[in-house]
């Protein structure tokens, strides 16, 4: 597997990651159990990824605990990336945003115990708190890398004001936000700023929750559960209408070699953007991980990447519902 750098942080990685949120949640009902799951992320470090990510509020809790019990053989090969930024009730429940430094500091105990690991490589604010100065949770990451505690600050789904803030009280390494053929909003205002100040870019959802696959049609049924039910990128009517971005994926696909499928087309499109951007498709499958990582060896013509660039101009519907918006790019 390539490497890559994200940005100029130092931070080295593989080229294609891994997201485990799918394993514990979102996704409807899991096709394996808990040691199928840690069997597709061994599975993943025996191909050569090394980027891990998860979040405390996936499961809550218990996507952590799978992530930390699967890789603590091989700790010391991998980079795991997790997420803080929410509170909890005292059943563990979510509560909403919650990015105080007193909220922070309980957190990564709680995500280093869970890991089972003694530092994290890469620990993100997953969505902005819009009660808190970006400053004092900068500051307070800075404090954790001072301690030992973290290597790398990143964001997820932060705008521009809020990234140029952050990283002047600490370097962020990592923006996560979604990107994609899909999803191209990073390339109004984002990718710019991420190249000036060398912060790399770690794409999740890059297939389009499965859409970009070819997997997913006007006709599919989704079960209770499943997040894409409540996206309006999702209903049968915008499915209907983004097929042909699907059908465009297919046709390039079976021009580009015996075996080349609609995912790796969607990918390599994504890693042709930037030097610095790593994507983090989740799968349960090893199948679909074989796939998936088959991505970081095709190269699409300069031809077959305009003519992707152009259809994916046209994707109908938000990614998400009004009240996931309110919660990106503050």
């Amino acid at each position: 597997m390539q490497t890559r750098q994200l940005g100029t942080s130092g931070l080295t990685v593989s080229a294609i990651g891994l997201g485990c949120m799918g394993m514990s949640q979102s996704y409807g009902p899991n096709p394996g159990d808990r040691d199928d799951m840690i069997g597709v992320i061994r599975a993943a470090h025996d191909r050569g990824v090394t980027l891990f990510d998860t979040a405390e509020v996936y499961g809550p809790f218990v996507n952590e605990e799978l992530v930390g019990e699967a890789l603590a053989p091989i700790r010391d090969e991998v980079v795991i990336a997790t997420k803080f930024g929410f509170g909890f009730d005292a059943a563990g429940q979510s509560t909403g945003v919650d990015s105080r430094p007193e909220r922070i500091r309980e957190a990564v105990e709680g995500s280093l115990r869970r890991l089972g690991t003694d530092v994290i490589d890469l620990y993100y604010q997953h969505r902005v708190d819009p009660e808190v100065p970006i400053e004092d949770v900068a500051g307070a990451v800075g404090d954790l890398i001072a301690a030992g505690k973290v290597k790398h600050f990143g964001l997820s789904e932060a705008g521009v004001d809020t990234i140029r803030r952050a990283h002047a009280v600490q370097p962020v390494a990592a923006l996560q936000s979604e990107y994609s053929l899909w999803t191209r909003d990073p390339e109004d205002e984002i990718l710019g700023v991420l190249e000036e100040l060398g912060i790399g870019l770690v794409p999740f959802s890059p297939l389009g929750k499965g859409f970009l696959t070819g997997t997913v049609d006007r006709s599919t049924a989704f079960t209770d559960g499943d997040i894409r039910t409540s996206i309006p990128r999702f209903s049968e009517e915008n499915r209907q209408a983004n097929q042909a971005l699907v059908d465009l994926l297919a046709r390039i696909a079976a021009g580009s070699g015996e075996g080349v499928t609609n995912a790796q087309v969607a990918l390599a499109w994504l890693l042709a953007q930037k030097p610095w951007i790593v994507p983090i498709p989740g799968t349960r499958r090893v199948s679909r991980l074989d796939e998936n990582l088959g991505a970081a060896e095709l190269t699409l013509s300069p031809g077959d990447l305009d003519l992707l660039d152009d259809a994916a101009r046209q994707v109908h519907g938000t990614r998400y519902n009004e009240a996931m918006l309110k919660m990106t790019g503050l």
